[in-house]
């Protein structure tokens, strides 16, 4: 591995342990940390340790979703495969299905002008007075999505974002405007006057490093620049504002191309492991 890519991907496992650490609280479980969120949000994850040079076992897979059972959180479990390219294995004979995403980095030179790939897209700013219903609107934007993976055209549409909205809490509400406020997130929507919001997404930050996350667009509204547009926009915001390394993780090759035309190139690969489903 060069030293270029080395010192990229060390980068990514700083930023992947950084975010969690001021809204959780984390417990070692040997070769593995476990972030327990307290207050409201999605909930977080277990990561190898940093401080740990060899891989997780099985049985450090084993506590950590006894663990996570125990407090009623989701049985999820994240790492980069290139650092860590002996936990597939291990993930997969404890039973867990593995994504294996394309993570890619953002070569500031190719990125396009947004205007470029679709109509405007909104930054959501901490003093609008429709914040509130805006970040609702970005979720369930999302929900329908992801709901539909991959890049084809589908039957889900405005209706079904408005039936997925969900109110949000005063809690979630102040905590998503104090993360915009201060910079370490961002938040973005497009769509028409329309149609409303059919396309959302996000971005996380931490000094120079941020992740361009939950990019999601309503079926019926694919294949119309609009992801595009949204990760080109968060992409320029992070840039102009300091960040020097801009990355995302796709959620399958399909995915990797629009991300392509964005400007991103793969450097390696995300891994998300979950309990595999059951069949009959």
């Amino acid at each position: 591995m060069d030293s270029e890519r080395t010192d990229l991907l060390d980068r990514l496992e700083r930023f992947y342990d950084a975010v969690p650490r001021d809204a959780a609280r984390v417990e070692d479980h040997g070769a593995l940390v476990l972030f327990v969120r307290e207050g409201p949000g999605w909930p977080f994850y277990a990561r190898p340790r940093r401080d740990v040079a060899g891989s997780p076992t099985l049985a450090d897979v084993s506590a950590v979703r006894a663990r996570q059972r125990e407090l009623g959180l989701p049985e999820a479990l994240e790492w980069v495969h290139d650092t860590r390219p002996a936990l597939l294995a291990v993930a997969r004979s404890a039973g867990l299905s593995v994504l294996e995403a394309p993570l890619m980095v953002l070569d500031p030179a190719a990125l396009p002008d947004p205007a470029e790939l679709a109509g405007p897209v909104r930054l959501l700013d901490p003093t609008d007075e429709d914040f509130d219903s805006a970040v609702a609107a970005r979720r369930a934007v999302a929900a329908v999505g992801f709901a539909a993976p991959g890049t084809a055209r589908g039957d889900a549409g405005p209706a079904d974002r408005d039936a997925a909205v969900i109110g949000l809490d005063a809690a979630a509400v102040e905590e998503e405007r104090s993360r915009v406020a201060d910079g370490s997130r961002l938040s973005a929507l497009a769509g028409t006057t329309t149609e409303g919001p059919l396309a959302s997404g996000m971005a996380m930050r931490v000094g120079d490093v941020a992740e361009i996350a939950g990019v999601a667009t309503l079926p019926t509204a694919r294949r119309r620049g609009l992801g595009a547009a949204v990760t080109a926009t968060l992409a320029r915001a992070l840039l102009a504002t300091g960040a020097d390394l801009v990355f995302l993780s796709a959620g399958s090759e399909e995915i990797a191309r629009v991300y392509l035309r964005v400007g991103f190139r793969r450097i390696g690969t995300a891994c998300i492991a979950s309990p595999a489903p059951l069949h009959p």
